[in-house]
C-alpha cells in the first residue's frame, strides 16, 4: 500500500497510538478457480523482478451497525490478525480510482480502542455489531521496477462466515494493489493495469463477481 504522506502526519516512524496509519489504495480484484495458475508478468512494461512468495494466514472480523451504517456511507471496519499490517482498519468511502484506509495497532483485550470508536462517530455512534469473519490464506508477491516495488500481488483463498445468517463461503481470488514505485499519472497506471489484466485472462482469471471480500462474504 501507499503511504499518504499529509502534512498531519507525525514525523516518528511509526504513528502515536492515537494517530491512524494513512494509506490510500489503488487495486484491482479478479476472481481464479482453484487450479488457475498464476498469471505470467513477464509481459507487463517496467517490470524487472517478481519476489519469491510470501505466505501470510489473515483472520479479521468485521462489524457495523443493525442498520448497515457503515455499509451505507460505503465504510468497512474490521480487526485482523495476521500479516505485516494486523490492527484495526477502517476503509473509508471510495475516491476516484482508490480508497483511504485508516490503520491502528492490535488491542491487547479485544476492545475497540477510543481512537477506532472516535473516528467511526463521524458515520454512526450506535452499537457496532460482529458482522463477518474472513480468514485468508495468502500468498503475496511484489513486483517491482530499477525503483521499487510497482505492486503488491497477492494470490487469496479466501473462507467466510456471515456471522448473522451463519453462512459459510469460500473462494479464491487475486488482488493487484499499486506499491510505491508505481506510476502516478493515470495514463501510467491504466497502461500497468491493462496489462495485468492481459496476464490475468490468459492465465484463466476473469473480473471480480463482488466488489469487495466483505460484500461476497455477505453473498453481495
Amino acid at each position: 500500500m501507499t503511504t499518504d504522506a499529509g502534512a498531519s502526519e507525525p514525523a516518528a516512524s511509526e504513528p502515536a497510538a492515537s494517530e491512524p496509519q494513512r494509506t490510500f489504495e489503488v487495486e484491482r480484484k479478479y476472481d481464479a478457480d482453484a487450479d488457475t495458475p498464476l498469471p505470467d508478468w513477464s509481459a507487463v512494461p517496467g517490470i524487472i523482478r517478481v519476489s519469491a512468495g510470501e505466505p501470510r494466514e489473515l483472520d479479521a472480523r468485521y462489524f457495523d451497525t443493525v442498520d448497515a451504517a457503515l455499509a451505507r456511507a460505503g465504510v468497512a471496519l474490521r480487526r485482523r490478525t495476521g500479516g505485516p499490517d494486523a490492527g484495526w482498519h477502517i476503509k473509508g468511502p471510495r475516491q476516484g480510482d482508490g480508497r483511504l484506509e485508516l490503520g491502528w495497532p492490535l488491542d491487547v483485550d479485544d476492545q475497540m480502542p477510543e481512537a477506532v470508536a472516535a473516528a467511526v462517530a463521524q458515520w454512526t455512534t450506535a452499537e457496532l455489531q460482529p458482522l463477518a469473519r474472513i480468514e485468508n490464506s495468502r500468498v503475496a508477491f511484489h513486483l517491482s521496477n530499477a525503483q521499487g516495488v510497482v505492486a503488491e500481488f497477492v494470490d487469496d483463498h479466501v473462507r467466510a462466515t456471515d456471522l448473522r445468517a451463519g453462512r459459510q463461503r469460500s473462494w479464491r481470488e487475486w488482488e493487484m494493489e499499486l506499491g510505491p514505485a508505481a506510476p502516478t499519472d493515470d495514463a501510467g497506471r491504466d497502461a500497468f493495469f491493462t496489462a495485468v489484466e492481459q496476464a490475468v485472462r490468459a492465465s484463466g482469471g476473469r473480473p471480480p463477481s463482488s466488489g469487495s471480500k466483505l460484500a461476497r462474504a455477505l453473498g453481495a
